[in-house]
């Protein structure tokens, strides 16, 4: 059977190579009645563009990378958890680059790595991206942003607020973290614990810092009286609900940064006898799967990482396609209170 180059759809659609060539690669200024013309004829014989002939034929690689964390990407596959965050983003993202012809590939980096710069820089020199997408802590590293400042390539610095290079594309993290603590108030709730989350990403700031906010602005006392550190793992979030439901009086709710930490504030405190939300409220973020299908299914901040992702694939892609346009921008996406069963008024 022979293979079907773009001179077949071309004779097909009855127009120039060159007009195809511009279609499938989702190229700027291609006239709109050109679109189903070209389209219909690729898709009947099956036709797709050969990357390599790509890249040979122009400057851009049609490939986004992703930059992950090595560490604890590793911890959680290894560990048969899985990664809830980096499935969905690596949905967003791979729906995007594939609508717009290009592909999307995973590398995982060692931030605490002596060699981060050369690894970095090897990548960009193999693989030469016409953008990466970077997840947390990655977002904010000074070394990954100084090598790719240095190379000239467009990145995205997902989950990132602070002022710096590239693009940005996050949620006010502090402002979900005041309106989940303010449910909590809503409820009656005084004595609130909070679970921070790993001190190497900025978000488990972000969120403390909304927590206590919240609670100086209704007035508690000592509104970080009951921040108890955590590092987004089950293990710490089992570790810090031990302290805090050790204490008396005891916190009548808490919340905890991530869903892996609050699933593990539910089993210590089933296995200290407390109900759930009868005597103990428990609050989280992310809304991954197995929140909702824990028991009581959780309340929680649902935060738009497929989103998220899908919008910084679509800065590099239309970055590429526009050689020139602004180097750095700034988005918020908005997030979701989810209330379900593990939140309640409390007893008197």
């Amino acid at each position: 059977m022979r293979s079907v180059t773009i001179v077949h759809v071309a004779e097909m659609a009855g127009v120039s190579v060159k007009t195809v060539s511009r279609v499938v690669n989702n190229e700027p200024n291609v006239s709109a009645e050109l679109l189903p013309g070209s389209r219909r004829p690729s898709r009947t014989l099956g036709y797709s563009p050969n990357i390599a002939a790509r890249r040979m034929g122009g400057a851009k690689s049609y490939l986004i990378v992703a930059f992950n964390d090595r560490a604890l990407t590793l911890e959680n596959w290894r560990s048969d958890r899985g990664n809830n965050w980096i499935d969905r983003m690596q949905y967003g993202a791979m729906l995007e680059c594939d609508a717009r012809g290009y592909h999307l590939l995973l590398e995982l980096i060692d931030l605490e790595s002596e060699q981060l710069e050369r690894r970095v820089a090897a990548v960009l020199s193999t693989l030469r991206p016409d953008g990466v997408i970077l997840t947390p802590p990655s977002s904010d590293h000074p070394d990954v942003l100084a090598v790719l400042a240095r190379r000239q390539i467009p990145f995205v610095r997902m989950g990132s607020m602070a002022d710096g290079p590239g693009h940005s594309v996050a949620l006010d993290d502090a402002e979900a973290a005041r309106v989940l603590t303010g449910h909590l108030l809503e409820l009656g709730h005084r004595r609130i614990g909070f679970i921070t989350g790993s001190a190497r990403f900025a978000v488990s700031a972000r969120r403390e810092d909304g927590f206590v906010e919240a609670l100086r602005a209704a007035g508690v006392s000592d509104p970080r009286a009951g921040v108890t550190p955590g590092d987004f793992t089950f293990e710490g979030g089992a570790r810090a609900a031990e302290i805090l439901l050790a204490q008396s009086p005891r916190p009548t709710a808490i919340i905890a940064s991530n869903d892996e930490m609050a699933l593990a504030v539910l089993h210590v405190a089933q296995r200290l006898g407390l109900s759930t939300p009868r005597d103990l409220s428990v609050a989280t973020f992310d809304d991954s799967p197995s929140i909702r299908f824990s028991f009581p299914p959780m309340t929680t901040i649902r935060q738009p990482v497929a989103e998220m992702a899908a919008l910084g694939a679509r800065i590099l892609i239309d970055a590429a396609a526009t050689p020139g346009q602004a180097d750095r921008s700034h988005h918020l996406l908005p997030f979701e209170l989810i209330v379900r069963e593990s939140t309640g008024p409390v007893q008197a």
